[in-house]
Order: structure tokens, then sequence, then C-alpha cells
């Protein structure tokens, strides 16, 4: 299903509130062509990123630095040091704090981690939060609680939280998620719906939520956005990107 409300650009409004374009983004490790990942992130024109799968063996850090180079944007926090996620940002963003989280390792299984920050713009204080969950069932839901944990834990009023679910909206994980959060897909669609795979999508595994003050005005797979082609979103990665507009209120 693909709909066609526009979405707003980012803007500071004259209370000091905020919109906020969040960009939710399944990688691959940079091993596709980082031309076409480049040209999707740049016409989202997004004021966050929030990554899964960014490089995190050899030279990682410098592969996310032209990654960020190439979008006009800068590393905030993540990567390596997170297992994977990442979270880039534009210079409108001040930012607060940032911590990488390695969550608990399963013998036989992929580290997982989170990359969090806090951030303002203009007058709106806003957590954020970047995760990649697990493939097995159990350990996803734990991690799922986790995240949770995180965000309460940041002091902030408004947050946050995106990535690769590993799960689709009917599943345990995502209600855990929901019971707190917002889907932003549910709460506004926009665009497409299903993110994986890239080259044939018939499924949403990847989502953006946000705690109950913000206002979410859009959200979904950017397809048909102005600079995003079909090509483009087929052979940056294997997922398809989430992005939505957010209103921050002060606070």
């Amino acid at each position: 299903m693909e709909t066609t409300l526009v979405l707003p650009n980012s803007a500071t409004e004259p209370d000091g509130s905020a919109v906020v374009r969040v960009l939710a983004y399944n990688i691959r490790s940079m091993r596709d062509d980082t031309a076409a990942l480049a040209r999707v992130i740049s016409a989202c024109a997004p004021d966050l990123v929030l990554i899964q799968e960014a490089p995190i063996f050899f030279r990682w850090r410098k592969k996310l630095a032209r990654l960020a180079a190439a979008t006009d944007l800068v590393i905030l926090t993540g990567g390596g040091t997170a297992a994977g996620p990442a979270i880039l940002c534009n210079l409108r963003a001040t930012v607060e704090h940032a911590e990488d989280v390695l969550l608990p390792l399963t013998p036989g299984r992929h580290r997982r981690g989170f990359a969090t920050a806090v951030v303002r713009f203009a007058g709106a204080r806003l957590g954020v939060l970047s995760c990649h969950l697990s493939l097995e069932r159990g350990e996803r839901y734990e991690q799922g609680g986790t995240l949770l944990d995180r965000l309460a834990a940041m002091g902030v009023e408004h947050a946050v939280a995106g990535g690769d679910l590993n799960e689709r909206p009917d599943g345990r994980t995502f209600g855990r998620l929901t019971t707190v959060l917002r889907d932003c897909r549910t709460a506004a669609p926009w665009g497409a719906e299903h993110t994986f795979p890239a080259t044939g999508p018939d499924r949403r595994i990847d989502a953006i939520f946000a705690t109950k003050g913000v206002e979410v005005l859009g959200c979904g797979v950017p397809t048909g956005l102005p600079g995003i082609t079909e090509d483009d979103l087929r052979a940056a990665t294997d997922h398809l990107p989430v992005l939505a507009a957010l209103r921050i209120p002060v606070g």
C-alpha cells in the first residue's frame, strides 16, 4: 500500500518546536552501491539517520565518515562501538549526550547493540536510539524490553527509536514496543509500506517509533520522493529505508 500524503520538510516553528526528518536504514555494511546509497539518503533530506549494519571491521570509522561526508551529515555516534547501529545527523542538531550500548552476547549469535543520543533542535529536546534486533524470537523480545528501558533512562520527555526489528508488525516484540511507543507508519502512513527485500519487498520489518507526545506527520518508504529512483533503492542495500517527519514539542 502506498499513500500520497505530502511529507513536510524540516522546519523550526515560531514557538521553538521543530519538524524533524528521521531516516532508518539498514545499509548492509556498505557492501553494495555506496554512490546509490548516498543519493537515497541525500534525497530524503534527513536531520537524523538511524543506521543499522554500519561497517564494524577494518577501517570502519573511515567508511562511515565517507558516507557522512557524501550526504552532508556528520557521525553522531555508533558503528563498531555499538556492534552495527549508528546515528548520523546534520548540523541543525545540537548534541547533548551520546552513548553506545552493547547488549548481552549469546554464544553463537551476532553481538547486538544500540546507538543512543540526546539532541536539541531549536527549543525541542529529543532522545534518539538506533537498533538492530536479534533474529531469534526470545532474544529479540528481551532486547525490545531493554530498548524501552534505555529510552526511559534518557530522562527526556520526547524520544524516537528506529531500525531493523527482524519482525513484522504482528510479532510479539513489535507489540511490546507499541504498548509504550507509537508506530509512526501506523500513526500517519506515507509512501510505501514494505521494507524487505529491496528487490521485491513483501514485508515490513524496519520501523520508526516515537513517544506519545511527538506528532507524527508522515512515515513510510520514500518511493516517489524527488531524487530517489527504483534503481538506486535496489542497488544501495538489501533493505528499503523508512522516512518519518515528526513535530517535536518544546521541552
